[in-house]
């Protein structure tokens, strides 16, 4: 079962707790602090566009990969309301290609984390490194372990909406650190009618030391990292963190 494939069409309704203009400003914020004011920023996991569309509005020429077709044609339609000039690329962020490099890249709602294994994040560290301009910067945020642990863990999450109700069954393995997503859609199509459909996630969770590992293994520079929102550092109990790092190896024109 394809992950982000029926949930694509309600993902906006159920996500609707986030509030994206406060995360917008934070990583504004940070792209700004780190000299970022403007020019290509590319979007990992962009999803159905919500922060790419925040961050066109915001003056950053926008780049948005994805590799759930569904959600990239949400993102399209937004695109298509907003009249925001953004260039959405269906791709795995494992192998994505650009044509040429970016100011900044950015990814957030714990796309990294699904990535799943060590070696296809190292692989996205490298290209990003490659694809960004000489000391471009990489902001990124991840779910973290305590999360996982002790409010994920084998938990089970429901909401009933008049417009849909889903049913989301948590599985994490400690040892292996992976957590496992199970999830059920129920969708009303006529009457007292609903469809069901089902699709499955996978998340792996990463400490801070694998992730800085990584980053300087493919070559960029480890530069810091906060407990999400704050610019405080990482604590044992934070749910989420942005890692910040800069590109490493080219050249300065």
């Amino acid at each position: 079962m394809e992950a982000y494939g029926d949930f694509a069409r309600v993902y906006d309704m159920f996500m609707d707790n986030i509030p994206y203009e406060q995360w917008c400003e934070y990583l504004t914020g940070l792209l700004r602090e780190y000299g970022v004011q403007d020019g290509l920023v590319l979007e990992l996991g962009c999803g159905t566009g919500s922060m790419t569309e925040l961050l066109a509005a915001r003056g950053y020429d926008m780049i948005g990969i994805d590799n759930a077709p569904q959600m990239l044609q949400k993102a399209m339609d937004k695109k298509q309301e907003s009249g925001h000039d953004i260039l959405y690329l269906l791709q795995d962020m494992r192998e994505f290609e650009l044509y040429g490099t970016v100011k900044a890249v950015v990814s957030i709602c714990d796309s990294i984390n699904y990535i799943t294994e060590e070696e296809d994040l190292l692989e996205v560290f490298r290209l990003v490194n490659n694809y960004l301009d000489p000391g471009g910067i990489f902001i990124f945020d991840l779910n973290t372990v305590y999360k996982y642990e002790h409010l994920l863990g084998d938990n089970t999450i429901a909401e009933n909406r008049d417009e849909g109700s889903f049913i989301w069954e948590n599985q994490y393995d400690e040892e292996t650190g992976l957590n496992v997503y199970q999830l059920a859609l129920f969708i009303p199509v006529e009457d007292d009618l609903c469809r069901k459909y089902e699709e499955i996630h996978y998340q792996q969770a990463y400490t801070l030391e694998e992730i800085q590992t990584l980053l300087e293994e493919a070559g960029m520079e480890y530069i810091t990292a906060y407990d999400a929102f704050t610019h405080d550092a990482p604590r044992k109990d934070s749910e989420r963190i942005y890692v910040v790092a800069r590109e490493k190896g080219k050249k300065r024109k």
